[in-house]
């Protein structure tokens, strides 16, 4: 990892000497602390009339949602690496300007953008995001905030550090009913929660597969080279790209990545993990994970110590389509979740089920909802749940969003230290201020990883 991700004259000047670049960069980088030894930016204010000039990094698919979620403002610039994937985006959005490198738009317009939406798959989340921080754009990135650990807690120091925005795609935790769930736990309606299941229908993707794919011919509209960034190069597969990237490990965080950003936010919130000065993960088992690919089905199990008026907490996460089971008392004709995802919260009191993000809470069994008055409302709500406003609006205002970085980021750590305890095959004992397994000293590679040449990060 001996070069960091290469910056232009313009990022280079949009950075900052402060304790980020300083930490960031760590020993044997004194060229490129030098190279950011620059004037800082502060982003500028916003009225509350104002239209945003933002940017969408990675506009198929999801990405397409995304910058369109951002349509009230104006969508100046979209930016894919297969204009195929991205036909949807350039149709609805003809006056937008458009390119293939995040970096050449970044670069070239400049103050034109004032912030980004960033929906590429996981292995460029941080280095595009990393790349609009340091010009000091306020960026979205969809979950999981970052394929590392090691990334997600760079975004999150970027992000304080330069006063940014930020916001990361988990939009179930802009919903009303999450916040309701997290009254009801906190009401004490269960008593003292003890356990949590948290399960998935994913993967709906490949994975198992011991090898690297044969090659294929590369799309003419995929500039693949772009696609793979800071990845190992290996050579095009169109069971690659552009939609099963999430079961390869090189690209994709598996199920894990792609649903427990919002499954486990439900416990995240509810239960405060957020201020666990520890916790263990390990695996209870697997099946089928390889080299190249996360495995088809997992059960992953945490433990957290007591926080503030919370007590100790073992956590299981499920999927390849495995359940937990059902609790005592609780008729096997009353579903848990919803549609395939879910979490089971099992107190000293009675237990309570909801779906993905914190949708449909109710008590179990369901009998015990004919008489219960939910408690009034204290946490404050999203106006229109909408997370994509939450974030704009967060911009002109000053607010952080809901899912800003220094909440998701920790978030994105719970979930990815699942892969990290899959990939070293042992139990994790983790120190979440310090960022390192303390246990483990040879698992502490997994909350990394190597950068293709030119592509390197600071972390």
């Amino acid at each position: 990892m001996s070069d960091r991700i290469t910056l232009t004259r313009r990022a280079f000047l949009a950075a900052t000497t402060t304790t980020v670049a300083a930490t960031a960069l760590g020993g044997g980088r004194a060229d490129a602390k030098t190279r950011m030894n620059a004037a800082r930016v502060v982003p500028r204010k916003y009225s509350p009339n104002e239209r945003l000039n933002i940017a969408g990094i990675g506009v198929g698919g999801m990405g397409h949602g995304d910058i369109m979620g951002c349509r009230s403002e104006n969508i100046v610039a979209v930016c894919d690496v297969d204009w195929l994937q991205a036909a949807g985006a350039f149709n609805d959005l003809p006056n937008a300007k458009r390119y293939k490198d995040y970096r050449k738009m970044l670069d070239e317009m400049g103050d034109e953008i004032d912030a980004c939406t960033v929906s590429t798959p996981d292995h460029t989340h941080a280095p595009a995001a990393y790349y609009a921080m340091m010009l000091g754009k306020h960026v979205r990135v969809q979950k999981p905030l970052t394929h590392t650990i090691a990334e997600a807690r760079l975004l999150r120091r970027v992000a304080e550090e330069k006063h940014l925005i930020t916001a990361m795609g988990n939009q179930g935790n802009s919903y009303d009913e999450l916040r309701e769930l997290c009254e009801m736990i906190w009401s004490g309606v269960i008593g003292q929660v003890t356990e949590v299941h948290a399960w998935t229908d994913r993967p709906i993707w490949p994975q198992g597969i011991a090898e690297p794919l044969r090659e294929q011919a590369v799309p003419d509209t995929m500039d693949w080279d772009l696609w793979i960034g800071s990845a190992p190069f290996r050579p095009y597969n169109r069971k690659y790209a552009p939609f099963k990237w999430r079961g390869w490990w090189d690209f994709g965080c598996g199920a894990i990545g792609d649903m427990a950003c919002h499954v486990l936010n439900a416990a995240y919130r509810a239960l405060r993990l957020m201020d666990a000065p520890t916790f263990t993960c390990e695996v209870v088992m697997q099946e089928g994970m390889t080299t190249q690919t996360p495995p088809l089905k997992s059960i992953v199990k945490y433990t957290f110590p007591a926080r503030a008026g919370m007590g100790p907490l073992d956590l299981y996460w499920y999927d390849g389509r495995l359940m937990p089971p059902y609790p005592e008392g609780v008729p096997a004709d009353q579903p848990l979740g919803q549609e395939g995802n879910g979490s089971l919260f099992i107190g000293t009191d009675g237990a309570i089920t909801c779906g993905c993000n914190g949708e449909e809470s109710r008590l179990l069994p369901v009998e015990r909802m004919k008489d219960y008055t939910r408690p009034a409302p204290v946490i404050p709500r999203v106006p229109g749940e909408d997370s994509y406003q939450n974030w704009i609006y967060g911009i002109k205002s000053g607010e952080q969003a809901s899912s800003h970085f220094a909440y998701a980021g920790p978030l994105t750590e719970i979930a990815n230290m699942g892969n990290v305890a899959l990939l070293a095959d042992a139990k994790i004992e983790y120190d979440c201020a310090k960022g390192v397994v303390t246990n483990n000293k040879a698992a502490n590679a997994f909350l990394t990883k190597e950068y293709r040449k030119g592509w390197d990060l600071p972390c």
